[in-house]
């Protein structure tokens, strides 16, 4: 069959390293992993008892395309909760994952080819779904000074219809404070460019709560998930914010493109917004695990590593050690038995001197993958001597 271009777009390297550590678990072998940004917990238990009860009384078939009004309303006050907004649940739209929250916001605010602005490291999901779209992700090298985030003249020197960014980031970790959004926010207004952030690792911080750009402008679209705070990565339910009058473009775009996201998984995250106690708890695992990381991979002879604020991820400059990272991920994986990920996914070109490490398992695989990587690397005469 004759084939579209759409489809030409590049492999997610993850999840080839996913494929590779499995392969190897199948073997015989055991594996530490840190490749994947998925909490190694499941969904909140409280949320899951009670949409079992939901299933029994209905059999919980399609919603609206905008979200069930339940799920919309808890999202609004949501942000009343965490920043202090007074939400209209008619700006909220629940989505297939904060995937089809991107499929929804690059249709609806942008023509084919538009140049759409990405601090790089990023993740790589967005240029790829740029691309299956037919527009240009217009990759912006980011800087340690700057955190790797973008700067605001970075919007007029690229001629950008819009920029996105993401406050945490992944892979860094990384944060941008309520000065630098704003900042963001307004050289897109001046470029007339549109701003969109991607806020799904919000509630996993560690110290410093992330700000929201709601919080400082209504002319953006605001993308989350409860893949990660909530723990639900297998349920693929997000949701987008977006200024009022765009709301009935993306129900329009929602209907014919998904009818509706999974109708048990909203109810599930409805139920899953109330389970405060058991997600933070998840979190103080992640804090214990970040600070394993930061005091063991220096040590390990991964000493520059980008200031992880947010999310589960560690970044680290590996260009003292090798100039292909894929390779030496590859390296790790068959020497070490931990999988982690090359940063070529998410630069493609500065990349290849990087790897992401996330912490998102539980406490006993991240400190048996540190040993591991702390034996790997002074066999190879890199470690830290204690």
């Amino acid at each position: 069959m004759k084939t579209s271009s759409r489809g030409a777009v590049d492999a997610f390297i993850v999840m080839d390293v996913m494929e590779a550590a499995r392969a190897a678990e199948e073997a015989g072998r055991h594996i530490i992993h840190m490749e994947v940004g998925q909490p190694g917990t499941g969904a909140p238990q409280g949320a899951l008892d009670r949409l079992a009860a939901d299933m029994d009384a209905s059999p919980l078939g399609y919603s609206v395309a905008l979200g069930i009004p339940e799920l919309r309303a808890r999202i609004a006050r949501h942000y009343g909760e965490w920043h202090d907004l007074d939400l209209d649940p008619g700006r909220v739209v629940v989505t297939a994952g904060a995937s089809g929250a991107f499929l929804l916001a690059f249709s609806l605010l942008f023509e084919t080819g538009a140049r759409v602005g990405l601090g790089e490291p990023c993740y790589p999901s967005y240029r790829q779904i740029l691309k299956a779209l037919d527009m240009r992700a217009v990759g912006i090298p980011t800087t340690l000074d700057n955190r790797l985030q973008p700067v605001p003249g970075d919007v007029a020197a690229n001629r950008l219809d819009g920029l996105l960014v993401a406050s945490p980031a992944n892979p860094s970790g990384t944060m941008l404070s309520r000065p630098e959004i704003a900042a963001l926010s307004a050289a897109c207004d001046a470029a007339g460019a549109n701003f969109i952030s991607d806020e799904i690792y919000h509630g996993l911080t560690y110290g410093v709560p992330a700000v929201s750009a709601l919080e400082v402008t209504d002319a953006v679209c605001v993308i989350n998930s409860f893949s990660k705070y909530y723990s639900m990565t297998g349920w693929r339910v997000g949701w987008m914010v977006l200024p009022p009058d765009l709301v009935r473009g993306a129900e329009r775009l929602a209907q014919n493109m998904f009818i509706c996201a999974s109708h048990a998984s909203q109810r599930l995250a409805l139920h899953a917004m109330d389970c405060t106690e058991e997600l933070d708890a998840n979190v103080a695992v992640y804090a214990r695990n970040r600070d394993l990381m930061l005091e063991h991979l220096p040590r390990a002879g991964f000493r520059a590593i980008a200031p992880p604020d947010g999310a589960f991820y560690v970044y680290a400059d590996v260009s003292d050690i090798t100039d292909d990272a894929l390779a030496f991920s590859r390296e790790i994986l068959d020497e070490a038995g931990v999988a982690v990920t090359p940063g070529v996914d998410f630069d493609p070109d500065r990349g290849r001197h990087w790897l992401r490490f996330s912490y998102a398992r539980g406490t006993a695989d991240i400190e048996e993958g540190l040993a591991r990587l702390t034996s790997f690397m002074a066999r190879r005469g890199t470690a830290v001597a204690q």
